[in-house]
């Protein structure tokens, strides 16, 4: 057999064609995934690139795109990854720099992105990028006001920029401040006339101040513009919801899940509005179909638990399988000792299937938590169910026996029946806000707050329609119900994180009590939002209790240890009926001669507990009845929000605008 041989010069030529010829083909793949991201397809657009960089590892160009790519696709570890592989290869560019601070406000690595903004902004003071980006870091810091005086800043240098004259529209709004937000929005749609990002922009701030017919034409010329583009479809849709037109809304939402089966928040959407004309087994079945594409989007599992509540029996299968759900997650908490957490999980589930075995594990936890008494009546619910068994009838019969002494008994008072929820509390979401991700978002966080809240010893949660169309609706309907306060609940949120704003109202007169923020990311982000926002109301109210009954020098309240009464605890005894809200501001007041004495806690109960009564004058004027309350200077509130809250919705949209 003859082997071939090539003289060396042909090799060193056949090698340079091929060298040549690839990089052709590389630059053919770039130019494909150019022609891609123009169309906003991120993922055609980041195969073509990779497949640009397979041919030419040291494709400067194609690096960049797929860095912007990733970041378009909010995976921004990889993004950050390819970025830096772009800055070694054009070290020089500042285009790539500036997607690299972008991407690290993205991530949260703030003060990494200030280093390279102060790099980038010291060689080109007047950086177009760079000045964007420091507007970013600011938001990013909650820096809002200061981020409006940056873009101002940008605006008089570039005054036709549309990144800029849409993001200084959008931080208007973010502020409230509505009449200079539709003055950006109006040069923005002069300067730049025909584009459809403007138009949607446009759409959103809209919806933002409860214009929903101007929406609902802003957006629809965005569709004229860019037929198909989703993101403005999601928000027609959201915006027909509003304007209560179900049947269109839905209609939009089979158009999003024609285009992709797997939109779980067209699927959310869809139930919405079918649940909204009354189609609730409908409603189910589409919300019990989202739920299933996205098992992490709370949203729609909320939306669709309160109504498997609310619209089927106790007997239902649907109402068992998605208890299911709660008691397994209940179960792994267990295991990792998070008992809150597991609490929770097992509340909801029995929610929906209250006759489910695992009551018996939730009555464990009470008991391991401290609580026999609790864990007690949840055995003996489950014999009236006839879920019992040996071990629980000798569990019953054990710690009937071992409470036998105490101090309800002693008194003769049934605790259960005893216990009064001394506030009063309405929940509501005004219709005019909106959420960038999830339709109805406030009222799907306020039936979340409630949820949590009912298990809230001094706290009655009025039955309510959570949507209001307005503030002074929510607050007429609240103070004719006889509320104390009334909570607004808004909600601000991206794909990764959530901000729930609660603002506390008193009822009597609509002032403002309180307001706070909680911002949360990840996953299980409503729960821990709401939870956080039960934790505020909490520290907001004060302590209320009554004299449940006296002999002698002694008296027994309705509260105990489970309300976090501790012995030696002094606390006001003050006539029944005299003690009402501030006018505004939490706390409440009542007359000094309305003091009729002292109560000192000497022993604990879990729901009750003793003290000794100390009158105040020379009369006795102690009955049962009376309210027991922290002295002066003992409850101390701080519900306010901090400067710097965070707005994942402002951050998500300036980063869209790329």
């Amino acid at each position: 057999m003859k082997v071939l041989k090539l003289p060396l010069a042909f090799l060193i030529l056949l090698s340079a064609v091929w060298g040549l010829y690839a990089q052709n083909t590389a630059g053919d793949w770039y130019g494909k995934g150019r022609g891609f991201m123009v169309e906003e397809n991120w993922y055609s657009a980041a195969e073509a690139f990779l497949e640009c960089l397979r041919l030419n590892p040291a494709h400067a160009e194609g690096t960049f795109a797929l860095s912007e790519c990733y970041y378009q696709l909010g995976e921004f570890d990889q993004a950050l990854s390819w970025v830096r592989k772009a800055r070694s290869l054009a070290r020089s560019s500042m285009a790539v720099a500036n997607m690299e601070a972008s991407i690290l406000i993205a991530l949260g690595r703030l003060d990494a992105a200030q280093t390279l903004i102060r790099e980038i902004l010291a060689k080109e003071p007047y950086n177009r990028e760079a000045l964007f980006a420091s507007a970013e870091l600011d938001i990013g810091r909650g820096r809002v006001s200061e981020a409006l005086l940056r873009l101002r800043d940008a605006n008089r240098r570039y005054p036709d920029d549309r990144r800029i004259l849409l993001s200084l529209a959008l931080v208007a709004g973010s502020l409230g401040d509505r009449e200079n937000a539709h003055l950006y929005i109006e040069e923005a749609l002069r300067r730049h006339e025909g584009d459809y990002r403007v138009y949607y922009y446009a759409a959103y701030l809209d919806a933002q101040d409860g214009n929903v017919d101007s929406g609902i034409t802003n957006a629809e010329n965005c569709l004229f513009y860019r037929p198909g583009f989703a993101p403005a479809r999601s928000l027609l849709a959201s915006l027909r919801y509003r304007a209560g037109q179900w049947e269109e809304a839905a209609r939009l939402a089979d158009e999003s899940i024609a285009a992709d089966r797997n939109d779980a928040g067209a699927w959310y959407l869809k139930g919405l509005a079918y649940s909204r004309m009354g189609r609730f087994s409908d409603a189910i079945s589409i919300l019990s179909t989202g739920a299933d594409i996205d098992q992490e989007d709370e949203f729609i599992r909320s939306s669709l638990e309160d109504l498997i509540i609310n619209n089927t029996t106790l007997e239902d299968a649907g109402r068992s399988r998605r208890a299911s759900w709660h008691f397994e997650r209940a179960g792994d908490y267990r295991s990792r000792n998070l008992a809150e957490e597991a609490l929770f999980e097992y509340r909801r589930g029995l929610r929906l299937n209250p006759y489910a075995k695992d009551r018996r594990d939730y009555a464990e936890l009470l008991r391991l938590g401290g609580y026999p008494a609790r864990y007690l009546e949840e055995l003996r619910f489950l014999q009236n169910l006839g879920l019992s068994d040996r071990s629980i009838d000798d569990a019953v019969e054990a710690y009937t026996s071992i409470l036998a002494g105490t101090l309800h008994q002693r008194w003769n008072v049934d605790p259960v029946m005893a216990a009064k929820r001394h506030w009063k509390l309405a929940i509501f979401s005004v219709s005019g806000q909106s959420s960038f991700s999830h339709a109805d978002a406030g009222a799907a966080a306020s039936a979340y707050i409630r949820e949590l809240l009912s298990h809230h010893r001094n706290l009655e949660c009025i039955n309510l329609e959570f949507r209001q169309p307005s503030f002074s609706a929510a607050y007429r309907l609240a103070r004719e119900a006889g509320a104390d306060y009334f909570l607004i609940v808004s909600v601000r949120e991206s794909d990764r994180d959530i901000s729930i704003q609660g603002d506390l109202h008193v009822g009597r007169t609509g002032s403002a009590a309180a307001s706070f923020s909680v911002f949360r990311t990840g996953s299980d982000r409503l729960r821990g939002a709401g939870r956080g926002i039960v934790s505020r109301i909490d520290s907001v109210l004060p302590f209320r209790a009554e004299l449940l009954s006296r002999r002698q020098a002694q008296g027994l309240i309705d509260k105990g240890k489970a309300d976090g009464v501790k012995e030696g605890d002094v606390f006001d005894i003050v006539r029944k009926g005299t003690v009402r809200t501030n006018n505004e501001g939490s706390g409440i007041v009542y007359s000094p001669q309305d003091v009729t004495g002292t109560f000192t806690v000497t022993s604990l109960g879990e729901e009750v507990s003793q003290g000794a009564l100390v009158r105040k004058g020379f009369f006795d004027r102690i009955e049962a009845g009376d309210e027991i309350i922290p002295q002066p200077g003992e409850n101390s509130s701080a519900g306010n929000t901090p400067p710097g809250v965070e707005n994942p919705e402002l951050e998500a949209l300036l980063r869209t605008l790329r």
